[in-house]
């Protein structure tokens, strides 16, 4: 099985990234109002479940640092 990559340009200095593995999704981009408006898209076309914040993808684990906006 592969992993599905989407990457959508926001307004020209930013993006993102929607990662579809089998039936798990992944948004990631800088701004939550953003991803609040595609999951919003999304949920209007699929049947859906918000796990909120992702811990793990595909068997790796996701670290974040927010204090400086790093994974």
């Amino acid at each position: 099985m592969s992993m599905n990559v989407y990457v959508k340009i926001l307004n020209g200095d930013s993006f993102i990234f929607l990662l579809l593995y089998v039936d798990d999704i992944l948004i990631a981009t800088k701004s939550m109002s953003e991803v609040n408006k595609l999951k919003n898209l999304l949920s209007r076309e699929f049947d859906m479940k918000d796990f909120s914040t992702a811990k793990k993808i595909i068997g790796m684990e996701i670290r974040r640092d927010r204090d400086t906006s790093r994974l």
